[in-house]
Parts: structure tokens; C-alpha cells; sequence
């Protein structure tokens, strides 16, 4: 199924506050210390389902505001996290921690104490490699999961794209220059107007005595580079014993979700469901009806 542009490319006018009803902190462990990470939650009791979402690489619970506000007014309670190292959330003093099994220990220890003992997941990017390990485990609490934008495996030539702009520290004079970084080195992204970008620049972006700051650890990159680049990292054996429904989402321009990866999640995973996005890279913002409309029938579509 291939989902494509209308000419109404962002929903702002017609959804729900982008405002979350709720915001903390939970605190978590890690082999050095204890930290905190952030959560946005939509949505009030009682809910008709618990959504999880979490973010990629670099970013930040914000990449889900637009398709939580709709999922809450659909009557769920949606809780989106910041992974340590990113947005609101504590930096690691040791960034050798800054892996897979960390963000897990994270994200179940924040799911615990929200009170969801079973929940939807949606993940983008790195979000979603957390998602098909979470979901592979024998007793998953995930119900229903969506993948956008990623596969057991990734493409190294991507890996090498990202590896660009991610591991460096950036000072911005004000927020039209990290808007304008943003809009370089995540051109792939989209549907992305004007106000999208510059809503994206406040969000992701914070003030310091010198001028504005990207809110990451840019020492995240470490591992990445360590486990992805060099240690031939693969998910094949998580994502071949999931059992519960799943719907993977790809942009047709993805160089990480490639066509070819694509067709082979699905031979090997026989009762997952694809959509496409046309027109768009890596990766697929879930900010515009085009995008929200096909999710939210396919979780109507697979209670």
C-alpha cells in the first residue's frame, strides 16, 4: 500500500492541541549511576489503548506531537519519551552506554511506572530497532508494533550519511541558523513545510550564554558508529520470532529502508503489513493526515 501527498500537508488546523497533558521525569540505572529521562503524555484515563513512541537518533519526543494529539483524540493515552542523551533527558557521563540495552532498561523502567503493563509501540529510526528487540522477547508487553523507517538491519551507506552530522558539536548564532542546519542535514525527512522546520528548530534547540545548542549528547554517535558500522549489528532473530501485529512504514526515497530490505522483512516475517510514503527519504515525520490517516485505520483494522 502506498500512501501519497495531498496537497494539505500538515493537519495543525483541524487536530487537537499540540500541547501534552502531562510531562515528568522517571528515574533510571545505568552501570555507572542513576539518571533521569523525560516523557510527553496525551491522552486521560480511562484510554482505549496505551501508545509508547520514541524517537530516532538525534531527536526527541516532539517528533510525535502531532500524530499523539490525534491518536488521544481518538480516546488512547499516548506516552512519548526522550531517550537518555537527547531533549529533556540526562546526559551519561560514560557515552559507552549510549546502546540498545540501555534505552530498553530506560524505556521499561518509564512504562512500569506510567502503569502500562501492555502498550503499543511506535518507533522511528532508532525507536524502532528498540521496538523489534522488545518485541522479539519471549512475554512482550508490546501489543501492537509499527517500524517506521528502519530494519533489522541497517545500510551501511546510510550509517556513513548519518555519521556526517550527528558525533558533532554545533553553535548556533539563533534559531534561523539551526533551523537552517536541520533543514540540511535532514532533508530526507518530510512532509516538512515552512513552519514545520522552524517548530522543529525551537524543540530541538536550546539556549545557552553563547547562543543556541542542538538539545543531544553528541557522544551518542560512539557506540552507533561501534555497533552499527563495525560489529555487522542485525536484528534478523528479534524480528523472526514476533508474534504480535505489525506494520512497518516506509518512505519510497529511504536509503535505510531500502525496497529490497523491505520485501525481505515481510518474506521473513510473513504477517507484516507495509505502507509506503511516496516522496519521501528517511524519514517519514508522521505530521500530516496523508501520513496519520493509514495508521490510525490499520490500528482500527487490528484491535
Amino acid at each position: 500500500m502506498t500512501a501519497r501527498q495531498s496537497k494539505k500537508t500538515c493537519p495543525s488546523q483541524l487536530m487537537p492541541s499540540l500541547n501534552a497533558d502531562l510531562t515528568g521525569k522517571v528515574t533510571c540505572i545505568s552501570p555507572v549511576g542513576f539518571h533521569e529521562i523525560a516523557y510527553r503524555e496525551f491522552g486521560r484515563y480511562p484510554a482505549k489503548n496505551n501508545v509508547l513512541c520514541v524517537h530516532g537518533l538525534t531527536r526527541n519526543s516532539h517528533d510525535f506531537d502531532y500524530l499523539a494529539s490525534q491518536l488521544s483524540a481518538e480516546g488512547n493515552r499516548v506516552v512519548c519519551a526522550d531517550l537518555v542523551g537527547r531533549g529533556q533527558s540526562d546526559w551519561l557521563s560514560d557515552p559507552q552506554h549510549y546502546q540498545l540495552l540501555q534505552y530498553n532498561s530506560d524505556i521499561v523502567t518509564l512504562a512500569a511506572e506510567r502503569g502500562l503493563a501492555h502498550f503499543d509501540w511506535i518507533g522511528t529510526s532508532l525507536g524502532g530497532l528498540m521496538g523489534i528487540s522488545l518485541a522479539g522477547l519471549e512475554n512482550s508487553p508490546i501489543k501492537r508494533l509499527i517500524v517506521n523507517d528502519i530494519g533489522p538491519k541497517v545500510p551501511y551507506s546510510a550509517l556513513s550519511r548519518v555519521t556526517l552530522y550527528a558525533g558533532t558539536i554545533h553553535q548556533f548564532s539563533n534559531l534561523d541558523d539551526v533551523e537552517a542546519h536541520l533543514r540540511e542535514t535532514l532533508t530526507p525527512f518530510g512532509p516538512m513545510t515552512d513552519d514545520n522546520w522552524h517548530r522543529m528548530a525551537v524543540t530541538s534547540a536550546i539556549e545557552t550564554d553563547v547562543g543556541f545548542e542542538l538539545r543531544h549528547d553528541p557522544n551518542i554517535l560512539q557506540n552507533f558508529r561501534r555497533y552499527f558500522m563495525f560489529m555487522h549489528f542485525s536484528l534478523w532473530n528479534y524480528w523472526e520470532r514476533i508474534t504480535c501485529p505489525v506494520l512497518v512504514l516506509r518512505g519510497t526515497q529511504s536509503d535505510f529502508l531500502t525496497e529490497t530490505l523491505a520485501n525481505e522483512m515481510l518474506h521473513r516475517l510473513p504477517h507484516a503489513e507495509l505502507i509506503e510514503f511516496e516522496g519521501v527519504g528517511h524519514t517519514p515525520t508522521l505530521n500530516a493526515d496523508w501520513q496519520i490517516d493509514p495508521i490510525l485505520r490499520w490500528l482500527d483494522a487490528n484491535p
